[in-house]
């Protein structure tokens, strides 16, 4: 178990099996979080009820989510939530070469010119202050249209206030995505050269 700032506890009750062991067979294991979120379930019912709400949108195409969530983790600096959409995306049927490539979409050769403004929007989301432009908003929304950027913004806000959390708290990746098979996510460069 890793070392969160506030200590997991044991999760009980009726609730707590049905989380347990739901989170088993989702993850083969039981994520951190929950154990943290643990000292307050009615907290940790609302935000998981909120994450469902979020994932069931759908007026944005579901690859594009995903990337857009794992470039606002990934500026934020959140390793549990790259590691757990990572995972997602192969559970999802989504494309896990792209995905795999998120941290380091600027140099990576294999994603769109709309996948790029995409996380690039994302990432400006995440800045303080926000560094979205006219320009980025207006070019999104030409693309996608008004009910998909409003989805983008605000998966990627969601993202912001779970990625902040995580952060904040010390929870960090179980490597859910070495679990499944997948091969570790690429790396971002801090030289503008990619990593080998």
């Amino acid at each position: 178990m890793t070392s969160t700032r506030i200590p997991a506890t044991r999760i009980t009750g009726i609730y707590g099996t049905l989380l347990t062991t739901m989170s088993r067979r989702m993850f083969g294991q039981v994520p951190d979080a929950a154990g943290v979120m643990w000292h307050y379930p009615a907290l940790l019912k609302d935000a998981m009820g909120f994450g469902r709400k979020v994932d069931s949108w759908n007026r944005l195409d579901r690859n594009l989510a995903s990337f857009a969530a794992m470039a606002a983790a990934g500026a934020i600096g959140c390793s549990f939530c790259l590691d757990l959409h990572y995972f997602m995306t192969h559970n999802h049927g989504l494309d896990e070469l792209k995905a795999r490539e998120v941290p380091r979409w600027r140099e990576s050769a294999v994603f769109t010119p709309l996948e790029r403004r995409v996380m690039e929007y994302a990432e400006a989301m995440c800045q303080t202050p926000v560094a979205v432009t006219d320009e980025m908003a207006a070019a999104l929304l030409e693309e996608l249209g008004e009910a998909a950027l409003l989805e983008l913004t605000f998966r990627v806000g969601a993202m912001n206030m779970s990625a902040r959390g995580n952060v904040a708290l010390g929870i960090r990746s179980q490597e859910f995505a070495a679990a499944c098979g997948l091969p570790p996510l690429a790396t971002a460069s801090t030289d503008g050269v990619a990593p080998a």
